[in-house]
């Protein structure tokens, strides 16, 4: 019962998203579905664990394509609440988030953005194209109480497969830019940006540097750069010079001797001694001195890595890109926990797809069309948004009230450990056998009590999972 007062408070902060009541009542509802519910198979599986009757589908369905719920207003609810709700792990005065993508399988042929795609995974289970939805994802990293780290995800955006207009020829790095600067924006705080070697391109560095953020990131391994030119004791005639000579960071690798040993700042590994070189050397894509540090793993071989602030440390660098797979992990509980990403929205209207399509090119379609396609596409964000949420939420009662969570759990796993904080499948787990004593209890907002009483099944019993059959 304590986990759903809890689980309340942080969700009645959300209520300026929704310029109805009734809207927000909905958007709990939808929160309290994706937080516990026992199978992935879309908005149906809302109506089995709150033990619903059949009408209540269309309600909500009709919630994620509602003019009520404000998108934006949402995610910067939801930004705003992560820094009241979590202890953000910070460098300085700095905030670290994380960005990554993540394709989404779709096989509609009526679900806009649907597009080939390819995956580079060395998984056996993956094929290497698949149809579906491209999407970038931002991630605050945070530590528990015991410090544990975790990466709380933020917003998610399909960022491919529509073109509305010929002259829109922003690529996915401006896209990232802008939905990253929207969030530090409600923040007002300047942030490092931890992100894989996709994002370590020119464009997005001098666009984070315009604004005052960082990037860390890991170099190519076929980087060169270009060492520091030297004052000279006498000014010269013409230009001064800008880039020393040339040097290949594979290169500098080879010289033992110029090597460092240290422990290995690496979450979660212990009595692990690495070997890393940094330097500072300019770099021709964004016409400035960078520093690169080129760690010896004895484990996960050489790799380069990337850092635009001059002040970190070289173990720091280190440390912030090892928690890079933080939201990596996030993504995984997101697909196979939550569902986050498997909505089921198609369009009556639209022009089928065929296995094989590419981007939709829209400018030649009439207005209304292209508002039904923004109306859909509002929809799948606004799902993938409450996803978010409903995470983050999990991660919140795992990190902060994480002896409660294991006192109600009430299954069974092969390696439990009460001393950790649990994962998204085990707070769920608790959260949902603790459903039939929130609703009864008498402290519950009439008017949530009023909808569940309209909309319930008398029949099924929501504390054996009954309804997922």
């Amino acid at each position: 019962m304590s986990l759903w007062i809890s689980w309340l408070q942080a969700v009645r902060l959300l209520r300026p998203a929704c310029s109805r009541s009734r809207t927000f009542l909905w958007m709990v509802l939808v929160l309290m579905g994706l937080c516990c519910r026992m199978d992935l198979a879309g908005v149906t599986s809302f109506v089995r664990v709150l033990g619903f009757r059949g009408k209540a589908y269309h309600r909500f369905l009709h919630l994620f394509h509602s003019k009520a719920l404000d998108l934006d207003k949402l995610t910067a609810c939801w930004v705003r609440l992560c820094l009241s709700l979590f202890q953000p792990f910070e460098v300085g005065s700095r905030l670290v988030v994380l960005a990554d993508g993540i394709k989404a399988p779709k096989e509609g042929k009526r679900m806009p953005g649907v597009k080939l795609l390819h995956q580079q995974s060395a998984s056996n289970s993956k094929p290497e194209y698949i149809m579906g939805h491209s999407l970038q994802a931002i991630s605050l990293l945070v530590q528990g109480p015991a410090g544990h780290v975790a990466a709380v995800p933020l917003t998610s955006r399909i960022h491919e497969g529509l073109v509305f207009s010929n002259r829109d020829h922003r690529t996915l790095l401006d896209k990232l830019v802008t939905l990253l600067l929207s969030l530090t924006g409600v923040w007002n705080r300047k942030v490092i940006l931890v992100a894989d070697a996709y994002y370590g391109s020119g464009k997005l560095i001098l666009a984070l540097l315009g604004k005052g953020h960082q990037l860390v990131t890991r170099a190519k391994s076929n980087a060169v750069a270009y060492l520091q030119v030297p004052e000279p004791q006498r000014r010269q005639r013409g230009r001064p010079r800008i880039y020393g000579a040339k040097v290949c960071l594979k290169d500098l690798a080879q010289d033992d001797a110029a090597f460092t040993d240290g422990p290995s700042p690496v979450y979660g590994e212990h009595n692990v001694t690495l070997r890393y070189r940094c330097l500072d050397l300019m770099w021709r894509p964004v016409g400035r001195v960078v520093r690169f540090v080129i760690v010896r793993h004895p484990h996960r071989g050489t790799i380069f890595l990337l850092s635009t602030d001059l002040t970190l440390a070289p173990l720091e660098i280190i440390q912030l890109y090892g928690y890079r797979f933080r939201i990596e992990l996030g993504f995984r509980q997101a697909v196979h926990v939550l569902g986050a990403y498997g909505y089921h929205f198609w369009m009556k209207g639209m022009k089928p797809l065929r296995r094989g399509d590419g981007d939709q090119y829209l400018h030649r379609t009439s207005d209304a069309y292209r508002t039904a396609i923004r109306r859909k596409l509002a929809a799948y964000h606004a799902y993938v948004q409450l996803g978010c949420i409903a995470q983050g939420l999990l991660q919140h009662l795992s990190l902060n009230h994480t002896a409660e969570v294991w006192r109600c759990f009430r299954s069974w796993l092969r390696t439990m450990n009460p001393g950790l904080p649990p994962s998204e499948l085990v707070v769920a787990n608790a959260l949902r056998t603790g459903i039939p004593e929130f609703i009864s209890s008498p402290g519950l907002d009439p008017n949530l009590t009023k909808f569940w009483q309209n909309y319930r099944d008398p029949d099924p019993d929501l504390d054996t999972g009954a309804t997922a059959a």
